[in-house]
């Protein structure tokens, strides 16, 4: 967000408000004068405000000491945004487990939990392992349900803006799943789901191999890979939120499916079974032939579909997470298919957030809305107690 200025009290009041509580959100605390000072509002408005946030529960006087020399008279009051006056989720929900990052309202993190689930799980028993993870999660972290501002949350699939899952093959009883409205009754506060590797796409851009560029591509590579991609800090969703589905690119004129290129026995593997998937890896390291072969075939197939998408959209880099990540020499193919058939070849670089990353960017999507309405000059959100 870039910076803001106030202008005159008796006509833009609500900006006002915006302008100071987003420089008290943006340092651990401030003095009214410096606060004065980074707006560029005057004393008494700066006052009137911090005084009407403070009875929203959003500010609160501090008692941190002042560094430095210590100066005759009263000390100058200090104030802070109230981070703690409620509380954000990011939730995975994935083929084998389901994850939970709990924050603060300034986004950091306070707690994290993860429970395994079985693949063939259908849709209401992987929410209830979800419901359980969470609850597991808030009660460690001493947080009350209540405190919940908003949910963010990555799925499989093509997800409509409203939550509902359009098409998901990953999961049993995933496609046409009400999900967001699902949520929305367990945490009666705003829910947003997103695609697994949107989110993922954001968490890198925020905390991770991603964060210092506003043009990258997010691969989450597995046998049916998908991609999120941010143009301009802005995630690319698409028109119907179906961008970066690269895992149907076989699709066209091309029939075999990335189950059957990694297969070593004549018969495809199973989409989700990962142990197959690594045991076949293990023996390609191992030097077994057919396993290598396989492994080859694969990545060929995985570097096409990448350079598909970076042709189309030109991104600065490209970071590769989901398990294929942890594969031995994946980088050095990718960025030699790259520099094949692109006109100007991306950086190439592996996941940082790992296992994380899913959840990390479900939570971002939960921090970009509550900050939206907390600095909306539009509104005012309350904190509650």
């Amino acid at each position: 967000m870039g910076r803001l200025t106030g202008g005159d009290p008796s006509l833009l009041r609500r900006i006002n408000s915006a302008v100071v509580l987003h420089a008290l959100r943006s340092a651990d605390f401030a003095t009214l004068t410096e606060v004065t000072r980074v707006t560029g509002l005057s004393r008494p408005t700066v006052e009137g405000v911090v005084e009407g946030l403070m009875e929203a529960g959003l500010v609160v006087e501090t008692t941190v000491e002042e560094s430095g020399a210590r100066r005759q008279g009263r000390p100058a009051r200090k104030f802070r945004f109230r981070a703690e006056a409620g509380h954000l989720l990011g939730l995975e929900i994935g083929a084998h487990r389901v994850s939970a990052v709990l924050s603060a309202l300034d986004g950091r993190v306070l707690g994290s939990a993860a429970k395994e689930v079985d693949e063939a799980a259908d849709a209401d028993e992987r929410l209830e392992r979800l419901r359980g993870t969470v609850a597991d999660l808030l009660r460690r972290a001493g947080v009350a349900r209540g405190s919940l501002w908003a949910v963010g949350v990555g799925s499989p699939g093509i997800v409509e803006a409203d939550g509902t899952v359009r098409l998901g093959t990953a999961l049993p009883g995933w496609t046409g799943l009400p999900l967001g409205e699902r949520l929305r009754r367990s945490f009666k506060c705003p829910v947003l789901v997103e695609n697994d590797a949107n989110t993922a796409a954001v968490a890198e851009h925020w905390k991770g191999a991603g964060a210092d560029t506003d043009d990258m591509v997010f691969v989450l590579a597995g046998l049916s890979p998908g991609a999120g991609a941010l143009i301009g800090g802005r995630l690319h969703r698409g028109y119907g939120g179906a961008a970066g589905e690269i895992g149907a690119l076989h699709l066209l004129g091309r029939e075999v499916r990335p189950e059957a290129l990694l297969s070593t026995t004549g018969e495809p593997l199973h989409p989700l079974d990962e142990h197959a998937v690594a045991k076949v890896f293990a023996l390609a390291r191992e030097g077994d032939e057919r396993a290598s072969a396989a492994v080859e075939r694969f990545l060929q197939r995985l570097v096409h579909d990448v350079a598909a998408l970076v042709l189309a959209l030109d991104p600065e880099l490209v970071v590769v997470g989901g398990w294929a990540a942890g594969l031995d020499g994946v980088l050095e193919p990718l960025r030699r298919e790259l520099e094949r058939y692109c006109l100007r070849p991306p950086r190439v670089a592996l996941s940082v957030l790992g296992e994380a990353a899913v959840a990390t960017g479900a939570l971002r999507l939960a921090l970009d809305h509550v900050e939206a309405k907390l600095f909306a000059a539009e509104s005012r959100v309350t904190a509650r107690h």
